[in-house]
């Protein structure tokens, strides 16, 4: 009976060891993906076991600099060398929304101030690890897109009023004065991001009832709807350094409400004009949250990075 027993116990721990285990593998595999958009060539870089997002090419071109468990990493575009995590200090919660200022010097994040939680704040933080991170944004949650080439406003979108403004916004980069409201359209307006000239500020909204891609002036004027495809929900408009093409990432409609952008779906990356016009499709792949959030384009403007998803 005893010898039963402990056989028993043994087999329940045996079993619960392989839970443990099941429980801390991870479900998703990340490839970290290079995109010739004039080829349409794809070029693996890295495969990750768990989650990476969001990938910036630095201005330099000699690195990748994505989010993964709440840190900041960055990698070498070929995939060669190790990864090195970016010193963030204090911060431990950046999400996929960071953007990497015009000098290469500074990486500006959103992420939660705690590590218990809270809302998302934007933060400006010295690359080389050698100053404290600095805030910027007086209210949360504030998350991230855009850096103006001149180095001195950020534009971000905004949950305000308890959530039921749902806007962009832009605030001095030192963080002095006021935040300035740019849209005011029902339900979301959201991934502002500004061409390199700091003449507009592309960014997305379903104002139009399906999630557009739309254009205005860098002070809010003339807002201007870019896409037009009634099939599908675009996000995410990334201007080329030339200010040539923008990329986009598109939901097939009916996937997900026009307002919502989740992870593992069949997902699109898109090609257009800067000045409007006809897009084309380069990718398909399984993706969404984390693909493209941010601007990910090389200093070249032929090259992309993006992170598609494989579950496990």
């Amino acid at each position: 009976m005893k010898k039963t027993i402990l056989v028993m116990a043994l087999a329940a721990m045996t079993l619960g060891l392989k839970a443990q285990q099941q429980q801390q593998q991870p479900r998703v595999t990340s490839i970290l993906e290079v995109l010739d958009t004039q080829t349409g060539a794809r070029r693996v870089v890295r495969e990750f076991n768990g989650t990476i997002e969001a990938p910036n090419w630095s201005k330099d071109g000699k690195w990748l600099v994505y989010n993964s468990g709440g840190h900041i990493y960055r990698i070498s575009p070929d995939g060669t060398g190790e990864v090195e995590l970016v010193n963030t200090h204090y911060l431990s919660r950046c999400n996929n929304d960071h953007v990497l200022s015009a000098d290469g010097k500074y990486i500006a994040v959103s992420t939660s101030p705690s590590s218990n939680g809270g809302g998302s704040y934007v933060y400006i933080i010295s690359l080389d690890g050698k100053e404290l991170p600095r805030l910027v944004t007086p209210s949360s949650p504030s998350y991230l897109h855009g850096w103006s080439p001149d180095g001195k406003t950020l534009a971000y979108c905004a949950f305000r009023d308890g959530g039921k403004i749902r806007d962009i916004y832009t605030m001095n980069a030192d963080g002095t004065g006021t935040e300035k409201r740019l849209t005011t359209a029902d339900d979301l307006d959201d991934g502002p991001e500004y061409s390199p000239d700091g003449r507009h500020i592309w960014f997305n909204s379903v104002r139009s009832g399906l999630m557009q891609v739309w254009r205005m002036n860098a002070d809010g004027s003339q807002q201007t709807q870019m896409t037009f495809d009634e099939t599908r929900n675009a996000w995410f408009p990334h201007v080329s350094p030339d200010g040539k093409q923008v990329v986009y990432i598109t939901y097939h409609k009916g996937d997900l409400q026009p307002n919502q952008h989740v992870a593992n779906k069949n997902v699109e990356l898109w090609l257009m004009p800067a000045e409007g016009g006809q897009p084309k499709k380069m990718v398909e792949l399984f993706g969404g949250q984390g693909t493209i959030n941010v601007n990910s384009w090389a200093p070249d403007s032929r090259y992309l990075a993006f992170v598609s998803y494989r579950l496990n």
